[in-house]
């Protein structure tokens, strides 16, 4: 008998509602080819709730989902509703922070010739494995003002870099290089403008490199690698990077392959409850029009099967590929259907397969 995995589904704020009930749609359609035993437990966090009663991330949640689950399928978080934007820091960084998800991978491949915006490149050309740092950088908070509000004022945001967390995702970046046949792997950095904090990366980097006989390890400067990667995304097969620098490369890197509607995410502990979401954000101004790209939480949710150790990630992969092809699919990417259609013509080539 298949082991139950158990997998808790927050849809958020905007349109993320929306497509994670495509992702769920999915997730049990694919169950059902593979014998999959899924059990998929809906959670009531976003605005909505916020809104309701103050709720944003209750501890007993969090501990729920770390000793429960399995893996989490996000939508997206933000509304202007919200301003101060209290749920949804108190959820995201419950879950990347509380739950220690230091790796952010996230697969910059175009599946399909049609989306690759570049001249005289094809979809084989952008297929890109992105590692980036999770918990550290610029992200974690630290930092104040002193005088605020005044001519006077003072900003202080700190970046902190450790050993362990940088050494922790380079590793990453390798095993993953490897377990692929990948030739080569990237470290981004600005070490010539911060030498403590990326000098730290470029030692780590090096050092780690001598473990990975046949893969070449090339450093290169961020602001380089976003002119490389328009000039010829071909020469990079994965890249690691630190956590503001991961996520710009990773929104570069979404036009090469679609745009953010088709960009997946997974927020990995390897060994330990992940979490899995699309990477567009919320949208408010498309909630509720049925207009919302469903394949980057499809996609998602493929990678997630995947970290469980479960089959229908390439599944999926194809059946995006082919609703891409057909023109089955949401206006941003060329097509004419909406959010529930999309999810359809995806159905459909899951039971044709």
């Amino acid at each position: 008998m298949a082991e139950t995995k158990k997998i808790a589904t927050i849809g958020g704020d905007g349109i993320g509602p929306e497509v994670v009930a495509q992702g769920v749609r999915i997730l049990e359609a694919v169950a059902g080819r593979f014998g999959h035993d899924l059990d998929l437990v809906h959670l009531d966090l976003g605005a909505d709730r916020f809104l309701r009663d103050g709720t944003t991330f209750p501890e007993e949640t969090k501990a729920m989902i770390e000793n429960e689950c399995d893996a989490v399928l996000l939508g997206a978080l933000g509304d202007p509703r919200v301003p101060s934007m209290e749920h949804a820091r108190d959820i995201l960084f419950g879950l990347r922070f509380g739950l220690d998800l230091y790796c952010n991978f996230r697969p910059v491949h175009c599946i399909h010739d049609r989306l690759m915006p570049l001249r005289d490149r094809s979809a084989s050309d952008c297929q890109i494995s992105v590692f980036r740092e999770n918990t550290e950088g610029l992200y974690v908070g630290v930092g104040g003002n002193f005088k605020k509000g005044t001519p006077d004022e003072i900003a202080i945001q700190e970046s902190i870099n450790t050993r362990k967390g940088v050494e922790r995702v380079i590793v990453a970046a390798f095993e993953h290089a490897k377990s692929i046949g990948a030739k080569t792997v990237h470290m981004a950095d600005k070490h010539n403008a911060l030498p403590q904090g990326h000098g730290l990366w470029l030692r780590t980097f090096r050092e780690i490199a001598e473990r990975y006989d046949g893969i070449e390890a090339k450093h290169v400067f961020v602001d380089a690698l976003c002119l490389f990667l328009i000039q010829d995304p071909s020469q990079f097969e994965v890249i690691v990077t630190c956590n503001l620098f991961g996520d710009i490369v990773t929104d570069l890197g979404a036009a090469l392959q679609g745009g953010m509607g088709m960009s997946a995410s997974g927020n990995v502990h390897p060994g330990k409850v992940s979490m899995f979401e699309p990477v567009h954000g919320s949208a408010p101004p498309l909630a509720g029009k049925d207009i919302a790209n469903p394949f980057a939480t499809i996609l998602s949710a493929g990678m997630m099967l995947t970290h469980l150790g479960l089959e229908g990630e390439e599944l999926l992969t194809n059946a995006v590929r082919g609703a891409i092809a057909d023109g089955e699919c949401t206006t941003d990417v060329g097509g004419q259907l909406g959010t529930v259609a999309a999810g359809d013509a995806i159905l459909r080539r899951i039971e044709a397969s």
